[in-house]
């Protein structure tokens, strides 16, 4: 069994539990998913529903009925701990990341709520 702190937040295998916020909301993490300075998850994945669609990544076609939104918010947050060798960038982590830029040190892609309400719209893809 995985198990490892991330910013003070308990992982165990590939699920993480505890939302990272309230009240996650699937219309905002459309935007999350589509939006340039936010997640720009399209950049990579192809999705139905939203269109331009990348081909880097998995189809996230009725993602929400194969992941639970315990194992979709460990992916966003840190993909790694899933799979070590994952191009997805770690989305809600701080620490152990390279080449950095100064003004980016010490903060996450996506804040708590964004990450929420990715999770939220993922879930929703069914």
């Amino acid at each position: 069994m995985l198990l490892t702190a991330l910013s003070g937040l308990a992982l165990a295998n590939d699920a993480l539990e505890q939302p990272l916020a309230a009240g996650g909301d699937a219309q905002r993490g459309r935007a999350v998913f589509v939006d340039r300075e936010q997640g720009h998850c399209v950049i990579c994945h192809a999705l139905g529903s939203v269109a331009p669609a990348g081909n880097v990544g998995p189809a996230l076609d009725q993602v929400g009925a194969r992941l639970t939104a315990a194992q979709l918010r460990q992916r966003i947050v840190d993909i790694t701990q899933v799979k070590p060798d994952a191009a997805m960038p770690a989305f809600y982590r701080r620490e152990g990341l390279n080449r950095v830029a100064a003004t980016h040190a010490g903060k996450t892609l996506l804040d708590a709520r964004q990450v929420e309400d990715l999770v939220a719209f993922l879930a929703a893809q069914r």
